[in-house]
């Protein structure tokens, strides 16, 4: 189980998942700490690799996988599809889903991914392919709840987007394809290696100068070729029972409930899917008691036709960042 964070460091984990390479003394002032204290306190969450600033490419299509596994054989799986560089989460799961993941990829893979790779996951039983169709929220977009409203909004800048609301092309899709410099690429590698990365290191690392690189990344930002996002466990800021919901819903609703789902603080991820289900959620809550209460009692669930329940029973991957192995 992961280390329960104190006060002031959740408030650091959550700023940067607000703005994973916000200055300390930008966080700082927000928070009203001192400079020093932030700095020394957020660098060692990040050395200690409780916190983690990555990036993650983005492409144009995505779909999430549901396997079940034959006996034995659920762990094996969820780690060949955590090693696959186009997953992005890779859980083992309660119930009828042995295995959750969700990959993304460029149109012209879709076919063979889904048709030829995936089928040949080790021990796989069988697969339920969802291509996403709409986002509502994604890990990027999830706010933990322990900043203030104020604080929230004085930490995004131009460069952070807030993938709580609703975009066309949701938040794992770059703006237009377009040919990318072999320096840009060496840009979106560092990135991904290290979402803080100075502009000296990235200068270093693309063969450019600090002006050069600070105008290419942060273009690359703006129009979303690669997306930075904080990855902190739940259970560090107090929120240890994590859940998957499949939600079958009527055509008429599925938007209503996809907007609902997306402005809930519990919800990590929300998407709209092809298939049955229609909608796909990620959820953290403290206890199995706060889990119900959300399935029972939410307005959204209202207007559900039929809620399934699986639960997490471990993460190997998030945001694209694998985590340590039992």
């Amino acid at each position: 189980m992961p280390r329960l964070l104190d006060e002031l460091e959740q408030r650091i984990a959550a700023a940067l998942m607000i703005d994973g390479r916000a200055p300390w003394r930008k966080i700082a002032a927000v928070l009203g700490e001192p400079e020093r204290t932030i700095a020394r306190r957020g660098s060692d969450l990040l050395a200690a690799g409780e916190v983690a600033v990555v990036g993650l490419r983005t492409r144009q299509s995505s779909a999430l996988l549901r396997l079940e596994c034959m006996p034995g054989t659920s762990r094996a799986a969820a780690e060949s599809l955590a090693q696959r560089r186009d997953s992005t989460f890779s859980y083992l799961m309660t119930g009828g889903a042995d295995c959750v993941a969700e990959l993304l990829m460029d149109p012209q893979e879709v076919s063979s991914i889904l048709a030829t790779e995936v089928p040949a996951t080790v021990g796989l039983l069988r697969v339920a392919s969802y291509p996403v169709l709409r986002y509502f929220r994604s890990i990027r977009g999830w706010n933990s709840g322990v900043l203030t409203d104020a604080e929230s909004v004085a930490l995004r800048s131009e460069l952070t987007v807030d993938f709580t609301a609703n975009y066309p092309l949701g938040p794992l899709q770059s703006a237009a394809p377009s040919p990318l410099s072999a320096q840009d690429l060496r840009l979106l590698d560092a990135l991904v290696e290290d979402g803080r990365s100075s502009l000296e290191a990235l200068a270093r690392r693309a063969g450019v100068s600090e002006t050069t690189a600070r105008r290419r990344s942060e273009w690359l930002l703006r129009n979303n070729f690669v997306s930075i996002r904080a990855i902190v466990e739940p259970a560090s800021l107090g929120l240890p029972l994590e859940a998957f919901l499949w939600i079958k819903a009527s055509p008429g609703k599925v938007d209503a409930i996809g907007r609902a789902l997306g402005r809930e603080p519990a919800v990590r991820y929300a998407a709209a899917v092809a298939g049955d289900p229609q909608l796909v959620a990620d959820v953290t809550v403290s206890d199995q008691e706060e889990l119900y209460r959300f399935t029972t009692d939410s307005p959204w669930a209202a207007e559900a036709d039929r809620i399934e329940t699986t639960m997490l029973l471990q993460a190997r991957k998030r945001g694209g960042r694998l985590l340590s192995a039992p």
